[in-house]
């Protein structure tokens, strides 16, 4: 079912065959509120880099990388007091804009990672195409162990307790085949979302 290499077409499949668990519907509800109280800081961050992008194609990933904390780089959930220190290390490389040693604002380190992953220049924006965005911020080891990531796919038929495919990193490079996401995933979130 996961393909070497992640496809549009794959995920535009997955997403129209996707069942949500919904004895997991007041946690994908309360993810949805907290990204939609938002929705107007993320519009402006699309209106200024990429006026393509959907709103929730930035609130969804602050959402699993940060829990939607606006002292936190969207690129990895590090304190914007520095530079980020996880992968990606090193971001943004521009001094804050408040001068150097001060902390930066989030809509620069939002910045900063929209041009980092070149979401300023892409042009095509439709559920699939956000979807391996998406699973490309996080990375693919999960496709690596033939696993649908549960970035994207948690809280689905796909992944997770009603699914057949079960595991999870607990940490950079380390894996454990037991456990399970506890975060809703990208898939869900969109679906939620999308209408609102």
């Amino acid at each position: 079912m996961i393909n070497p290499k992640p496809t549009t077409q794959e995920f535009d499949s997955m997403y129209q065959s996707m069942v949500i668990d919904t004895s997991k519907q007041s946690e994908i509800n309360q993810a949805v509120n907290q990204i939609l109280s938002h929705k107007d800081r993320y519009q402006a961050m699309a209106a200024k880099v990429n006026s393509k992008i959907p709103w929730y194609a930035i609130g969804i990933p602050h959402y699993l990388e940060c829990d939607s904390d606006f002292t936190q780089h969207i690129h990895n959930g590090d304190s914007l007091k520095h530079r980020t220190i996880n992968v990606p290390s090193g971001r943004p490389a521009a001094e804050p804009q408040a001068g150097a040693n001060k902390p930066y604002s989030w809509e620069e380190s939002c910045e900063d990672w929209l041009h980092l992953k070149q979401w300023d220049k892409w042009q095509s924006w439709g559920i699939s195409d956000i979807l391996l965005r998406l699973e490309e911020n996080n990375g693919e080891g999960y496709r690596a162990k033939g696993i649908p990531t549960p970035y994207v796919w948690s809280y689905t038929n796909f992944y997770g307790a009603t699914s057949t495919f079960k595991g999870k990193y607990v940490a950079d490079g380390k894996f454990d085949p037991t456990a399970i996401s506890k975060e809703v995933g990208a898939a869900v979130l969109i679906k939620e979302l999308i209408s609102k």
